[in-house]
């Protein structure tokens, strides 16, 4: 009985430096999103950091800079969707769907 215990710490060890390895790689990541027909452009890190920024001169209207601040938002929370999503399902593939207490 005592040997599957150790096996089971074993490879929980081996599957949380694999997760520490996968999230490593996500966090040097880029995901990159627009909004507006591609006005503005947002890139994020697997960190959740936001990285780069890019405005389309058209898009800078100051009668209009709400639609310019609604495209922002757009494009930064689409490029930080697509981070937690990648970063989700790589960790995922690592741990199986198991669910250690304290690992995630």
């Amino acid at each position: 009985m005592a040997m599957d215990m150790k096996k089971m710490m074993k490879q929980a060890q081996k599957m949380q430096m694999e997760a520490m390895r996968v999230q490593q790689e996500v966090t040097e990541m880029e995901f990159e999103a627009s909004a507006g027909g591609g006005m503005v452009k947002a890139v994020v890190k697997g960190d959740m950091s936001l990285s780069a920024l890019t405005i389309d001169p058209e898009a800078v209207d100051p009668e209009d800079v709400e639609m310019l601040q609604d495209m922002i938002v757009a494009a930064v929370n689409e490029a930080i969707r697509s981070a937690a999503e990648a970063s989700s399902q790589r960790l995922n593939s690592v741990m199986g769907g198991m669910n250690i207490p304290g690992l995630m």
